[in-house]
């Protein structure tokens, strides 16, 4: 297992962050700023709500924590909405979580807080 750099992870995602919204890439842009912080992502899939396998293979463990505090380097993996059939994928910044785009919280957007669907946090062990 190779080390991961928590705040290189963070700083690839803000520096990659797209305004105001993203373009829909969210797996694609948490990827770059994965391998950029010495993650190995070899296999990766392509829609978000799969990235849970290769977190793991990265070193990465499901944060079972209630309540659940984001800390620095979490992942969070979302399962599809009804209008989003790849789901999302997202990763803290201490502050902020971060995919294409800054988001106002967790959530992505108005479908994903509205039906709310399953989703797991992954942080580096």
């Amino acid at each position: 297992m190779t080390a991961f750099d928590k705040q290189m992870f963070a700083t690839s995602l803000g520096q990659s962050a797209l305004p105001p919204f993203g373009d829909g890439k969210c797996a694609h842009f948490v990827r770059e700023a994965l391998e950029a912080a010495g993650a190995d992502t070899t296999g990766h899939p392509v829609s978000a709500k799969d990235w849970g396998p290769t977190l793991f293979r990265a070193g990465f463990t499901v944060v079972t924590d209630v309540p659940y505090v984001a800390e620095l380097g979490d992942v969070v993996v979302i399962q599809p909405t009804s209008r989003n059939l790849h789901g999302h994928i997202a990763g803290f910044d201490g502050r902020n979580w971060i995919s294409d785009f800054v988001q106002r919280e967790m959530w992505p957007g108005p479908a994903y807080r509205q039906e709310k669907p399953p989703h797991n946090f992954y942080r580096f062990a």
